[in-house]
């Protein structure tokens, strides 16, 4: 018989759908404020750890942000045949340029923030998923809008590029980070050979979104393709989508992923290799399905946002 623990919590209530939520037990709170553009919170978890909430919504925490992390990065630059300049839009914990610096022949990268708080508070609290990437010399780090930053950035000037966005909902910062008209802009910043990778939120409670978001970047690129990985502190399998002119990361087997990572990159990984590779990119029937019968794009006009 479950016994109720005698140590009780205070609760953080995360909203998944406006039908489901998920509680988690507050063992403490790290730093509690609000940027120009959203709350932001750094509180340790009972069952994750440290975690960064913005506006309500676990953007990561210890216990598995190098799940997402990983799964976000490694794909996508080992299908590139000599990933050189990695743009990251997003990413204010500074992760995935961690995950970006484990690749040997990465030159530079450049992170486009809008949140220069985020970052603030990243640096000081979240040194665990950093670690020191930004203080790294081939970091440019630039505090601005990410579309903008595209507008007005050199076509051609980077062989991967990483979204690593909040999810879009209504009036957040990336309400519009995600239509065919940003991922045109995207493109355009790209190599001939290059390739991009965005989060596309849940295959599982959001899996209208994530179908949309392929869709839509399907529209722009010439290939395209999806795959998920679990993360516990999103209670969900976790949506990633690629496009590129050429690169094919779903065309790596098992073998090619372990041979490119024991050439390319440098340390261990935690989660990803070959045969976590494997699975990732083997999503569920009903997932395959909602992807080719998706029929909606979204634009400017009429962004597509996820519930709230």
């Amino acid at each position: 018989m479950y016994k109720i623990p005698l140590k009780t919590f205070n609760w953080f209530l995360e909203v998944q759908t406006p039908c489901s939520m998920h509680a988690h037990g507050i063992e403490d709170i790290l730093y509690s404020g609000r940027s120009k553009y959203q709350e932001i919170v750094v509180a340790k978890l009972c069952n994750v750890g440290k975690a960064l909430i913005l506006d309500g919504k676990i953007q990561s925490s210890a216990n598995d942000e190098w799940i997402y992390h990983e799964s976000l990065v490694h794909p996508v630059m080992l299908a590139h045949p000599n990933p050189k300049r990695v743009l990251v839009l997003g990413g204010g914990e500074g992760a995935t340029l961690r995950e970006i610096y484990k690749h040997k022949g990465v030159e530079g990268a450049v992170m486009v923030d809008l949140d220069e708080e985020v970052v603030r508070v990243s640096k000081e609290y979240l040194p665990e998923w950093h670690k020191g990437s930004f203080d790294d010399p081939r970091t440019e780090l630039v505090i601005m809008d990410g579309r903008k930053y595209l507008e007005e950035a050199e076509p051609g000037s980077f062989d991967v590029v990483i979204l690593d966005l909040v999810d879009p909902t209504e009036g957040a910062p990336a309400a519009k980070l995600y239509t065919k008209e940003f991922y045109q802009l995207v493109k355009k910043v790209l190599k001939e050979d290059g390739i991009m990778v965005t989060q596309a939120t849940s295959t599982s409670y959001t899996l209208d979104v994530f179908t949309v978001i392929y869709r839509t970047v399907k529209e722009v690129f010439k290939k395209a393709g999806g795959y998920h990985s679990f993360v516990q502190a999103f209670d969900s399998t976790w949506g990633f989508v690629w496009g590129s002119e050429g690169p094919d990361p779903s065309a790596l087997g098992p073998k090619d992923v372990d041979e490119l990572i024991a050439k390319r990159i440098e340390g261990e990984l935690k989660y990803y290799d070959g045969t976590t590779h494997l699975g990732m990119f083997s999503l569920p029937k009903h997932v395959r399905r909602a992807m080719e019968s998706q029929e909606v794009v979204s634009t400017d006009e009429k962004p597509y946002l996820a519930p709230v």
